[in-house]
């Protein structure tokens, strides 16, 4: 991956950080999104502080105006973008029953509309130099029901299935499209879901009351785990890999 440019979105956030900082450590120039300028300015500089090459671009996925933008100036300054990352994304809970419109709306602004946006300006660059390849990071949820997740299920399934029909148009330039599907993950998003200090206990073992299995392995997985997922199918050792999906749960869905 040296001297080879990737935009990641999401990178405030723990995976996106996490995958910001694996795919710089392996050599790449990073485009840093997030549309959270303050705390991306602070991941980011922490990262060029060691040595890493990483600019943050702080730019709201949902608005595909700025994404443009943002793509046509980091194309500018840093070079063509040979890997995308769509690692931005919201949780909201709750039951379909009582859930709120602005909740629904956020969801998939960010989830589904944001991944749209930022892929139709990066791959449609892509194609026109024949080479490219793309990771959006989904969710095992995406395979698997949730109880209260019924919002964040649909639009990671959206995106999924997006980034995999994009990449059945794009196949024949040569453009790659994955999907890393993570389970829980120790970010402050699985945090959120946590009452109290024995979440990760019960993330574990599982809730029969929500349908919801444990995790087999016993562990809930970094963000570095996802990240190096990620950077295995952007790299040259999953050139043959294209339209695939890759669930790093911990065996949590059973293999869904």
């Amino acid at each position: 991956m040296e001297g080879r440019v990737a935009l990641v979105t999401g990178a405030a956030g723990g995976i996106g950080e996490a995958v910001v900082r694996e795919l710089a450590g392996r050599g790449a120039v990073v485009a840093a999104l997030d549309r959270d300028g303050e705390r991306l300015g602070e991941r980011t500089g922490k990262l060029v502080a060691e040595g890493l090459a990483v600019t943050a671009f702080p730019t709201d996925v949902t608005d595909s105006g700025e994404v443009e933008e943002t793509v046509a100036r980091i194309e500018d300054g840093l070079g063509p973008v040979d890997m995308l990352v769509n690692a931005a994304g919201v949780l909201r809970l709750g039951e379909v029953v009582s859930y709120d419109d602005a909740d629904w709306r956020t969801t998939f602004d960010v989830n589904v509309h944001g991944v749209f946006h930022v892929s139709r300006a990066v791959v449609g660059r892509m194609v026109t130099r024949s080479r490219g390849a793309v990771v959006t990071v989904a969710s095992n949820a995406a395979a698997t029901p949730r109880a209260d997740m019924a919002a964040y299920a649909a639009s990671k399934a959206a995106a999924a299935m997006f980034t995999k029909s994009l990449g059945l148009e794009v196949a024949r330039f040569g453009v790659r499209c994955n999907v890393v599907a993570p389970g829980s993950t120790d970010t402050p998003m699985l945090r959120s879901m946590w009452s109290d200090e024995s979440g990760a206990r019960r993330t574990l073992a599982g809730d029969p009351e929500k349908y919801r299995v444990g995790i087999p392995l016993g562990r809930i997985a970094l963000p570095a785990d996802v990240a190096t997922a990620v950077a295995f199918l952007l790299s040259d050792a999953a050139e043959q890999i294209t339209l695939h999906a890759l669930t790093v749960d911990g065996g949590a869905s059973l293999g869904a």
